[in-house]
């Protein structure tokens, strides 16, 4: 049986970004393997209990917190163990999930200041579902993913 992996569903198209957007991925790979079934949607984000649209978050150490200063690390941190247990349910090793998110920024975040600045760095979710030894990927990095789903199908 092929490999389900994790998605983020803004990839998916769903319009659940903070800004009420989408980043669909269109990469060849990724839509073949929507179409064979093996993509699990969420966004941590909304099923964290967080709006759409929503106040742009970033970062800060342990802490989530919006430009205006309100602090959101709870709702992060509960959409990051839903996704942990939707892993664990489908017997997910991999996740594809949107770079540079709070959640979901596998390699880069942007830094906590709000001023567009992208350091290295891994979102909530991420951090959760690496620490459970869920391998983690960017859209970004579908080169990676074909690899270990090429060793995973054997």
């Amino acid at each position: 049986m092929a490999k389900k992996i994790l998605v983020s569903a803004c990839l998916l198209g769903h319009k659940v970004r903070y800004d009420n957007g989408d980043v669909p991925c269109l990469d060849p790979r990724f839509l073949s393997w929507y179409e064979e079934g093996r993509l699990v949607s969420i966004c941590p984000e909304v099923v964290g209990g967080l709006p759409t649209p929503r106040p742009d978050a970033q970062r800060q150490g342990d802490r989530v917190v919006t430009g205006a200063g309100a602090d959101v690390t709870e709702p992060f941190r509960k959409g990051a163990q839903a996704a942990l247990r939707l892993a664990l349910e489908h017997e997910v090793e991999l996740a594809i999930l949107k770079q540079d998110s709070p959640s979901c920024g596998s390699l880069f975040i942007y830094d906590g200041t709000f001023t567009d600045t992208i350091v290295p760095g891994e979102g909530t979710t991420t951090e959760l579902l690496r620490r459970n030894g869920i391998k983690v990927y960017g859209e970004d990095q579908l080169d990676e993913v074909e690899r270990e789903l090429a060793q995973a199908d054997r």
